[in-house]
This record gives C-alpha cells, sequence and structure tokens, in this order.
C-alpha cells in the first residue's frame, strides 16, 4: 500500500500545514496515529493482533480545524475513513440511526476505495474492452468463413475506426447499446443487516425481473461512460474486492465521530433526552472498545479501527461521557482558538484560499479580483470583531466578511468584464464597519 500510509509523520504534518493554520499538537497526534497503521501491518501477525489503535478525542470551538483535519485525511490516505455525526443518532425517538450503520458505512466506502483502485490497475483493459464494444456496433464483425481478403480489408477498416473512436473524432454519432446492470453495484441504505436482507427477499418476490435487456440510443461519448461499468463487471473479480475491502476496513478503517459533545450529559443540563444521549454512548461503547459487527458483506471486527472523536464542548466537558467511553479516547488535544493574525494566515497562506477560490469564480466571468495585503489584514482584524462580539465560529467567519465585501462586485460581474479590480482596505472598511460596530445587525448578517 504505497500511499499515504507510508508517509512519516513529518511528511503528514507538512502536508496538513498546506491547508490548516497553526494546530500543531493536533496535526502531530494524527500524523503519528496514522503512522501506527502502516508500522502495526509490519509487525508479525502475533502481536499485530495485541496492538490496538489509541483512538483520538479533539476538543475545540467551531471553525478552528477539527473537521477540516479529518477531510484533508480523508482525501490523502488510501485508507478506508467515514466522518458521522454522533447528534444522528438522537434525531428520533430514543435512539436514531443504527449505531453500528457507521461500521457498514466504512466497509462500503473501504469496497469503493479497493474497487476504483482495481479499476485504475486495469484501466488499459476497461478502456480496450470499451472501443471493441463500440467499433462492433459501428462496424458488425465479419460472418464466420470469411476470405483471407475480406479480413484483412475489414481488420484495416477497424484499425481506423478504433482510432477516431480514441481521438474522439465519432463522439457525436449515436448508436444503440445494451444497458449495463447494476446488479452488483456497492451499496448499503444504512439498513441493519437482518432489514436489509429481508428487504432483498422481498424485492426478488414482487418484482420480476425482464427477459428483455433494456436498449438505449446514445452518443458514442456516452456510451464510453455507460460501457465501463459492463467492462469494470467482467473484468473485475468483484468477489476478491469485497473480501479485500472488508479486510482493509477492519485493519485499517478509520471512524472520525463529529460533535460527540452532543451526546454528552451535562450536569448543568438534565433534560428529559437524556437518557437517549447516554443509551447513544452505551450503543458506541462496544463499537469502539471492539465487537463483531454483521454486514451486509460479512462479519467485520472492530477492535483495530481508529476511531477520532471531536466537538466544541460549549455546554458540556469531555468528562460529562461515560467513564468507559473516555476511557476508550486515550489522546486528547485541544485544538487552539483563532486569532486575528492566524485568520490573516488562513486568507494568505493556505493552498487554494477562500481569496484564491473567489478569484478563480471571477476570473471565469473575465473579472480579475486583487487584493490588497492592507484589504486582507482589514478582513482578518473585521472578522475577529465579529467572533468576539457575537458568536465565534472561527474560520467559517471569513466566509461571511469576503462575501459581504464582493458581493456587489460578484451581482454586477457583467459590468466589470475585461477589467481588474483591487479590493482595498477603504472598501473593506465601507462594507463592513458599520455591520461590525452594530452588535445586533451583526449578529444577523455576520
Amino acid at each position: 500500500m504505497e500511499n499515504v500510509i507510508a508517509m512519516t509523520p513529518k511528511e503528514i504534518v507538512e502536508y496538513l500545514n498546506a491547508y490548516i493554520i497553526g494546530q500543531q499538537e493536533a496535526k502531530k497526534i494524527v500524523a503519528i496515529a496514522l503512522r501506527n497503521r502502516y508500522r502495526r501491518l509490519q509487525l508479525p501477525k502475533e502481536i499485530q493482533e495485541e496492538v490496538m489503535p489509541k483512538n483520538i478525542l479533539m476538543i475545540g470551538s467551531t471553525g478552528v480545524g477539527k473537521t477540516e483535519i479529518a477531510r484533508r485525511m480523508a482525501k490523502i490516505m488510501g485508507l478506508p475513513f467515514v466522518k458521522v455525526e454522533a447528534s444522528k443518532y438522537t434525531e428520533v425517538g430514543f435512539v436514531g440511526r443504527d449505531v453500528e450503520s457507521m461500521v457498514r458505512d466504512l466497509v462500503v466506502a473501504s469496497i469503493n476505495l479497493v474497487r476504483e483502485e482495481y479499476r485504475e490497475r486495469n484501466a488499459e483493459e476497461i478502456a480496450k474492452y470499451v472501443l471493441d464494444k463500440i467499433v462492433e456496433k459501428l462496424i458488425p464483425p465479419l460472418p464466420k468463413g470469411a476470405s483471407e481478403q475480406k479480413i484483412a480489408e475489414y481488420e484495416k477498416a477497424a484499425g481506423k475506426m478504433r482510432e477516431k473512436v480514441k481521438n474522439g473524432e465519432m463522439d457525436h454519432l449515436k448508436i444503440e447499446i445494451e444497458l449495463p446492470k447494476r446488479s452488483t453495484e456497492i451499496e448499503d441504505g444504512g439498513l441493519p443487516t437482518d432489514f436489509a436482507k429481508a428487504q432483498e427477499a422481498i424485492s426478488k418476490i414482487f418484482i420480476v425481473p425482464s427477459k428483455e435487456i433494456p436498449k438505449r440510443e446514445v452518443t458514442i461519448k456516452e456510451a464510453k461512460e455507460l460501457l465501463k461499468i459492463e467492462a469494470s463487471e467482467a473484468l473485475l473479480d468483484l468477489d476478491a474486492i469485497k473480501h479485500e475491502g472488508l479486510k482493509r476496513a477492519e485493519n485499517s478503517g478509520i471512524i472520525f465521530i463529529d460533535e460527540i459533545d452532543k451526546i454528552a450529559v451535562s450536569a448543568k443540563n438534565q433534560s428529559r433526552q437524556d437518557p437517549s444521549k447516554e443509551g447513544v454512548q452505551r450503543d458506541l461503547l462496544p463499537i469502539v472498545e471492539g465487537s463483531i459487527v454483521n454486514t451486509k458483506f460479512g462479519m467485520l471486527a472492530t477492535n483495530h479501527i481508529l476511531f477520532i472523536a471531536a466537538g466544541a464542548f460549549s455546554l458540556s466537558k469531555p468528562s460529562d461521557l461515560i467513564a468507559e467511553l473516555q476511557g476508550r479516547f486515550p489522546l486528547r488535544v485541544e485544538l487552539n482558538t483563532l486569532d486575528e493574525e492566524a485568520l490573516y494566515k488562513i486568507l494568505t497562506q493556505t493552498k487554494n484560499s477562500i481569496l484564491k477560490q473567489y478569484e478563480a469564480l471571477l476570473d471565469v466571468e473575465d473579472v480579475h479580483l486583487k487584493f490588497s495585503d492592507s484589504a486582507i489584514r482589514a478582513l482578518a482584524h473585521y472578522a475577529q470583531i465579529a467572533n468576539e462580539k457575537t458568536e465565534d465560529i472561527g474560520a467559517r467567519r471569513l466566509h461571511t466578511v469576503v462575501e459581504q465585501v464582493i458581493e456587489e462586485i460578484s451581482f454586477n460581474a457583467e459590468n466589470y468584464q475585461g477589467q481588474e479590480i483591487e479590493i482595498t482596505e477603504s472598501l473593506v472598511k465601507e462594507k463592513l464597519e458599520s455591520l461590525v460596530q452594530d452588535a445586533d445587525t451583526a449578529r444577523y448578517i455576520l
């Protein structure tokens, strides 16, 4: 598995630094946890079973980078990863969604990940299969017993046609193709396994499969995409993919549980819904401790899944979680609140920062935005003041203030076509100062 799992902790932190400002302690803990996934897999089998992942609890107010760290991890990792929200398990009655569904989601994510790897590995064979199918539709094969001369002529014509299809010269033409079956698509509706099996059995009874294979007339460009599914089914070993996906979820899977503070029962805030919150914690406990979960694709042991939980803990404390669950998250890290300098760095130093995104969006309309350094400082300043005067939502406030400043330019973009527009400190002041000073207005607008 030559991917991020083989990156050193320093390399992982370096990658995260390009997208997230500060929070070095959190990045280090996450990087070590990821590296330990790799280290464990290099050990002899008997020791492997004994090495349990050290689950992480990230504590910090909203907008400081908890979810962003998880999101970036998912992007760089060739590891099965799912993000769930703890609050989803308390929405309907005492318990909303089945807590075990997070493990089933992980298995589906893992199988899809492995399938994509297989597709990439077999990209040439899949492309050849698709080309052969399309050329066959455009130039029907010769009947058996054709002369050598006819075969040579056919192969020459087919070769030319293949090149034209490959280069996209024939993309506008229409052909009739058999629609590929999706019977073996990897999916999971989030239902408990027994319910899913019952639903499948009922559908087999009441839905009579049609003997006719559905056909559709599509352009060659569309056919190339549709036939990839058929090619994957024909060329890939789906049983091997499912087996590998299940194994990878078991040994390398990561589940990020966001908003875990929403299921903590604060001693100060006793309410009628508290029993449901504690119930979710108790349902979560065996999964985090290590248990066997029955999934659509087989049994999966959760012992070696890494759990990363995160929460603001503004109305509760980590100690408000039940003691057994606290003990299952031995590594704790507190993320710092963002000051004005950090907000400035987020606007200027992160890869694909908000300002770069807005510049790229308006470039589409041939409007060229340019932010002066003093304007960027002013944006960070007003975002910080707004966070102090109203609810502190961290870096998310930057989206609000930037949008407020360039709203008019964005709305009337056609009037500025071909122009370079500099966003200056005076423009930022004009748009934001009065809003920020009035706390009531700021509460609703910023």
